[in-house]
């Protein structure tokens, strides 16, 4: 059986936490800000975590070594 590869793009975009959570950052902050209020921009900081159910798809084909 050959080894699983990890999707490159997929390591760029996700973080596997200690207690197996997957963070992501928030999109919606690469370009275009003065369209958005200040309050979206704010509250676009930082990175969420995923579903419980998303995180398990990525973590499963995306990211089979984390």
């Amino acid at each position: 059986m050959p080894k699983l590869k990890t999707k490159s793009g997929a390591k760029k975009r996700f973080k596997i936490t200690g207690t197996g959570k997957v963070l992501y950052q928030q999109a919606g902050k690469r370009h275009g800000m003065i369209k958005r209020t200040k309050k979206q921009i704010r509250q676009l900081r930082g990175t969420n975590t995923l579903f419980k159910s998303d995180g398990d798809t990525i973590k499963k084909y995306w990211l089979p070594n984390c």
